[in-house]
């Protein structure tokens, strides 16, 4: 997805947060935006580890 949108989009996209939010409010969207990035990514994670394990399980049962 952001592979598509280059350097000027994310530079557009930056100006137009900065102007709706105002200076202060930017880190505390980042740093609210990051740990909702890291608690997916975390999530898809165990997902995918919690599926291998049980592939794992039923094939040592077979």
């Amino acid at each position: 997805m952001l592979q598509n949108i280059g350097v000027p989009g994310l530079i557009l996209i930056l100006v137009i947060a900065l102007v709706i939010f105002g200076p202060s409010k930017l880190p505390e969207i980042g740093r609210a935006f990051g740990r909702t990035l890291t608690e997916f990514k975390n999530s898809t994670r165990d997902l995918v580890s919690g599926d291998s394990e049980e592939q794992k399980a039923k094939e040592v049962k077979n």
